[in-house]
């Protein structure tokens, strides 16, 4: 599978900072930006995840004051484990670090791999992960 790439603007929307942020950590050598087929600036998945990983902060939620049901998380998989029946997929949605245990035929089906779209919705214990319409 080749490895997804992220127009500036939906970069800078999945780590939760602005276009121009992005570009600025871009200058400083935070993440590398590339030039698609058609010219346009993007950033790799992979090196995508890496920085989203590093940016991740782990402090405490802000406090609930409804909750619902059902939650979903959008992110970038930052890291998939597989062994030959399992795997362990993370999922960095802004400021929160989802784990989840699935079939290793079930990561395989969804081509989970660092720097991939990905929805995470948890639901009691419960947590599936989806890739979302592009």
């Amino acid at each position: 599978m080749e490895t997804p790439r992220y127009r500036i603007k939906q970069a800078a929307e999945l780590l939760g900072v602005s276009d121009d942020t992005l570009r600025r950590w871009a200058e400083a050598g935070k993440v590398d930006l590339e030039r698609d087929g058609s010219g346009r600036l993007t950033v790799r998945g992979d090196a995508l995840a890496d920085l989203v990983a590093d940016q991740s902060v782990g402090g405490p939620a802000q406090p609930v004051v409804a909750q619902s049901a059902r939650n979903h998380f959008r992110g970038l998989v930052t890291r998939v484990v597989k062994d030959t029946v399992m795997a362990q997929v993370e999922i960095q949605a802004g400021p929160f670090r989802v784990v989840s245990l699935m079939s290793r035929e079930a990561a395989d089906e969804l081509q989970l791999a660092p720097g991939v779209l990905a929805v995470a919705t948890v639901k009691s214990t419960n947590v599936v992960v989806e890739i979302p319409d592009a």
